[in-house]
């Protein structure tokens, strides 16, 4: 194929192919390198182009990590805030935003900007909404395993924050999060053989938890639970043995045991009561209180959380938390230093108005955990 057949390709487009043509067996993070793009964003042009049919994928295309698998939400973020006082009963001035959103897809954003291959696997509706959410995720993450229904809309999630960017009510439709199947993931259990982990969130059913924690066991693949609010926490599985992490915080916890946590100590007991359960590794963030974060050979830490002046946006901060435990600790980070990671992380997302911070990558990370140590 002659370079004048590559007009219709972008700059990037054109330089990977001259980059491949001068090293057929140039690695992504090579190809990355020297185009000072994401390995993600190289992943995705290569992909495009094969597609296009002006590459074809041969052993170039090297996998250099496994992917980090993000089965759970991927929604439509939409984000009304009041200009004054909030008032009920009433109509209330406000601007808006709308964002691609959902916990997996959130995660699976971050993950993929500090430099993780990321494969999200979701329930989308054949409508203009799962359209504006693959044109916004598809930079960082592989978008080729969607399950896509016609009779089901893409999933939304409403928030209504005041002035000072709290949360005042939000509005989730997730139903369609229910055809995220056993025989769904049954499909991809090739991919998810191969993953460095998958990271799940409970949005999903209790019947493909209750899978895909088998398939962790009987496949010895790490696997993340991510709690997404209380009501859901009796998704999880009734045997937890085998689960690598379980990330979840204060009012998910004492939802599932029916528990106060008043003191530091009932906090740490918790942890204690999720570890005699058979979870591995566990996480229990606590607001302002900071993180409580444990397993039974590091111990556990309280880690308190970072004083800010200003909260610009409460929405993702979670997200963009659990996304940089998990990238932390497949670094092979300890508990305490995972933890300090997904507090930087979320303390420089609420002072972003994105839902995941467009500055975000390794080196970013770790300049942030310096600057807020």
């Amino acid at each position: 194929m002659t370079e004048n057949k590559w007009e219709q390709l972008n700059h990037n487009e054109q330089s990977v192919i001259r980059l491949i043509k001068s090293d057929p067996f140039i690695s992504q993070q090579e190809l990355a390198g020297k185009l000072e793009l994401s390995r993600p964003s190289v992943a995705n042009l290569i992909s495009g182009l094969v597609k296009k049919g002006y590459i074809r994928g041969k052993a170039y295309i090297l996998n250099e990590e496994n992917p980090v698998i993000c089965i759970g939400g991927a929604n439509v973020d939409r984000k009304f805030y009041i200009n004054g006082e909030v008032k009920f009963a009433t109509s209330n001035p406000v601007h808006s935003t709308q964002n691609a959103g959902g916990v997996a897809r959130n995660i699976g954003e971050n993950l993929g900007r500090l430099g993780k291959e990321v494969i999200l696997v979701t329930a989308g509706g054949s409508d203009a909404e799962w359209t504006f959410i693959e044109q916004a995720s598809s930079p960082y993450m592989n978008v080729d395993y969607v399950a896509k229904f016609t009779k089901e809309a893409t999933g939304s999630y409403t928030a209504v924050l005041d002035r000072s960017g709290e949360l005042v009510i939000a509005l989730a439709d997730m139903d369609i999060y229910e055809q995220i199947t056993p025989d769904i993931l049954k499909n991809l259990a090739p991919q998810m053989s191969q993953a460095a982990c998958l990271m799940v969130d409970l949005n999903c059913p209790k019947e493909a938890l209750n899978y895909l924690i088998e398939f962790s066991r009987n496949q010895s693949i790490p696997v993340v639970f991510v709690a997404v609010s209380a009501p859901k926490m009796e998704r999880l599985p009734e045997d937890l043995n085998g689960l690598t992490w379980l990330i979840t915080n204060r009012d998910e916890t004492e939802a599932y045991f029916s528990i106060e946590l008043k003191s530091n100590d009932q906090w740490r007991q918790a942890v204690e009561k999720w570890l005699s359960h058979g979870v591995e590794n566990v996480v229990i963030t606590n607001g302002a209180k900071g993180v409580m974060i444990g397993n039974d050979s590091e111990g556990i830490y309280h880690i308190p959380a970072i004083e800010l002046e200003e909260i610009v946006d409460v929405t993702g901060a979670g997200d963009a938390f659990s996304s940089a435990i998990i990238y932390a600790w497949l670094d092979g980070k300890s508990l305490p230093d995972s933890a300090k990671a997904g507090i930087a992380n979320a303390a420089k997302t609420l002072q972003s108005p994105f839902t995941v911070r467009q500055n975000l990558s390794s080196d970013q990370l770790f300049k942030d955990m310096e600057e807020l140590s």
